[in-house]
């Protein structure tokens, strides 16, 4: 971690199971249909992470013996918003934990050539200021996208976001931090470095392709 001392708000999620899935999911050789299933089993665990603080309330219910008080969240409060086209690999698996929660499309892509992030589509529930939002994307690289997202969703004063990701770098942590040092990041791994196309280093490859199998 001493290359990204200067992070206040990053959680790094060392559980034995995620950091196993990540080794997993960063071999050459595992398959399409294996690193999908892969993310797709990260992307529930996180959802227990990222969840342990959202907000809950008491309800009446009965058990089989009496009435009683017990707590619930509410999860049409939580949206999901998943940076197309890599981010929507996760969704499956944190809707498998917080089935309730509403979807919000994000759709953004970097220029390859400037690594500018480019918005193509942006699709939110309605009344965001009561909600709380999730934005998932498997890589923060440049952090280019994850900034363009979250300034889009600051304009719909929601309750609170959250960023999540599985791989990212001293680099994009740092960009990221800067443009909003309110929203707290949750990643399975920081790596070494950002290189001079944009990839993460030593990484996963490109996440939208080997979810998609279109490389």
């Amino acid at each position: 971690m001493s290359k990204v001392e200067f992070v206040n708000n990053v959680h790094l999620i060392t559980h034995p199971l995620v950091q196993h899935k990540l080794t997993l999911m960063r071999k050459k050789e595992t398959s399409t249909n294996s690193f999908r299933r892969l993310l797709n089993e990260m992307s529930a665990l996180l959802a227990y992470e990222v969840s342990r603080d959202i907000p809950m309330h008491e309800v009446e219910i009965e058990t089989p013996l009496e009435a009683t008080r017990s707590k619930m969240i509410d999860g049409k409060k939580i949206v999901f918003a998943p940076i197309m086209r890599a981010g929507m690999g996760i969704l499956d698996g944190m809707l498998s934990v917080i089935p309730g929660a509403r979807i919000a499309h994000i759709g953004l892509y970097r220029d390859p050539k400037t690594l500018i992030a480019v918005e193509y589509y942006f699709k939110v529930p309605h009344s965001m200021n009561e909600r709380d939002v999730i934005v998932i994307d498997p890589m923060l690289a440049t952090g280019n996208t994850a900034i363009a997202a979250v300034d889009r969703l600051k304009e719909l004063n929601p309750k609170s976001i959250k960023f999540v990701c599985i791989v990212t770098c001293p680099e994009g942590l740092r960009a990221f931090t800067e443009a909003h040092a309110d929203v707290p990041v949750y990643t399975v791994a920081i790596d070494r470095e950002l290189d001079s196309h944009g990839y993460i280093r030593p990484g996963l490859g490109d996440a939208g392709d080997r979810v998609f199998g279109t490389k």
